[in-house]
């Protein structure tokens, strides 16, 4: 445990920040998993409006930097891929 105060406030701010990240980490699998699952179901309709909540998602993560740019890219490049099957 850190003696000097500001130390000390760096430890309890990345608490937060870890919790945070974590909880917009699973989210984003959540809306991937949401997505997959549409296209499973076979609705175009449903799947297109999951796809773009999913787009949006990935995007939003790679600004944060809980993935990198090229992971976003890799993740984006799947879901249109696997929208295009459909």
């Amino acid at each position: 445990m850190p003696n000097i105060k500001s130390a000390k406030k760096r430890v309890l701010i990345g608490k937060v920040n870890n919790a945070r990240n974590k909880a917009d980490k699973s989210e984003l699998k959540t809306v991937l998993k949401k997505f997959d699952a549409a296209v499973a179901g076979g609705s175009r309709g449903e799947a297109e409006s999951a796809y773009k909540v999913a787009v949006k998602a990935v995007d939003k993560a790679a600004a944060k930097g809980l993935i990198h740019k090229n992971n976003a890219a890799h993740k984006k490049s799947s879901l249109d891929t696997k929208l295009a099957t459909l």
